[in-house]
């Protein structure tokens, strides 16, 4: 089927129609955006999930050389259920304020609608290095298709990328620095009793209470021990209890069994994986002397959302003149939230953060795009074009 060529506010406005959240089957706008391909002759790449209900697309206009740029998107959405939404949140809503509203309109559909808004200028130049489109599905539930996406690049094509540009809501500003992420989910095992009995038992919650403690204090004695980055706010790793879900069922019981979410945000120089170690050994110790009074007292922790890691391009790399001079902005950035941009690092790709958009609109009610911002992105994605051209 011939579809006219569509300007960025018309592919914007049918991306933001699908309601695609993360973790949910993203086939249908999938599905769109590979007709949208097929119509201008660009071949592309599935990178499916185990069943078959997801994938990532990725794609390469240009020639098979050296030195390609990667530009990269996630097709999925976060909820707006319990959100007071002034319209339809998947219809995407011009109030002629100069703002386009809609779920996903700023994070970050925005920018794979400019993508494909200027894929018929990118066939129609005569590149000398490749552009690649990568989108990737269940970004917002953590990052979880970046990796195999990244890696299915590194090998599926002969030749090797050299640059990403991740386009997570930046206001055009180069972001050369992320927060690496993580949640963990620990459970305590204590005994049941009558709450008289406290000094025998072992209340799952007290002991759940002195591991969230222990928590905070790790945060403070990594800040005291001076690892800081001011690059970012707060401007070292931050370690928060945020959900305590199950945990005892009166005021007058000894807690039995007791569970509480954390998250690790942390700078370039620390590692989650070393705090969760040192977690690890203060609970064994724990274990240990809990297990005198009750012999079953057991302390567990899972990885609940996968552990994103840090981005940290350095200044002096190709991609941060180039990122410059085609954004059109010398001032660099780092963020605190996490995205894929670390993990296209980690495959071997100097990667930024560039993208339409300001974070603060993401994920809240009335989420809108500045039609500047779509124009400054497209702009952006025309220097580019001229870059791989030369």
């Amino acid at each position: 089927m011939y579809l006219p060529i569509m300007n960025t506010h018309e592919i914007l406005a049918k991306l933001v129609s699908f309601p695609v959240l993360g973790g949910q089957s993203n086939i249908p706008i999938a599905e769109w955006i590979e007709g949208y391909l097929d119509t201008h002759g660009v071949a592309y790449t599935n990178v499916p999930n185990e069943d078959g209900s997801k994938r990532s697309i990725h794609c390469r206009i240009g020639p098979s050389v050296d030195g390609g740029v990667i530009l990269s998107g996630h097709m999925d959405v976060v909820p707006v259920e319990g959100q007071d939404w002034d319209t339809d949140p998947f219809i995407l809503t011009d109030k002629n304020d100069g703002k386009l509203y809609g779920r996903g309109s700023c994070d970050m559909k925005a920018y794979i609608a400019c993508c494909l808004a200027m894929l018929p200028k990118m066939i129609a130049a005569k590149l000398s290095k490749p552009i690649y489109f990568a989108f990737s599905y269940d970004e917002e539930i953590g990052c979880l298709a970046a990796p195999e996406l990244a890696e299915h690049i590194n090998t599926h094509y002969e030749e090797t990328p050299a640059y990403a540009i991740i386009g997570e809501p930046s206001m055009m500003q180069p972001i050369v620095g992320q927060k690496g992420m993580v949640i963990y989910e620990t459970s305590v095992n204590g005994s049941a009793g009558h709450s008289s009995r406290i000094r025998t038992e072992v209340s799952a919650i007290h002991e759940t209470a002195k591991l969230i403690v222990w928590l905070e204090n790790k945060m403070h004695a990594l800040v005291d021990a001076g690892q800081l980055d001011e690059r970012f706010e707060p401007p070292h790793t931050s370690i928060h209890c945020g959900w305590l879900p199950h945990s005892g069922i009166a005021p007058n019981v000894i807690s039995d069994a007791a569970s509480f979410f954390w998250d690790v945000r942390v700078i370039p120089k620390d590692s989650s994986k070393l705090i969760l170690q040192e977690f690890e050994e203060h609970c064994r110790s724990v274990e240990a002397e809990c297990q005198k009074r009750y012999k079953d007292f057991k302390i567990s922790t899972i990885e609940n959302h996968s552990d994103v890691p840090p981005l940290d391009t350095l200044e002096d790399l190709p991609i941060v003149e180039f990122i410059q001079a085609i954004s059109g902005r010398s001032d660099l950035g780092t963020v605190s939230y996490a995205a894929e941009a670390g993990q296209f690092a980690e495959a071997g790709f100097q990667a930024v953060i560039c993208g339409p958009g300001d974070i603060a609109q993401a994920h809240r009610a009335n989420e809108f795009v500045a039609k500047e911002q779509l124009e400054k992105c497209c702009v952006m994605l025309g220097k580019l074009i001229d870059r791989l051209s030369e």
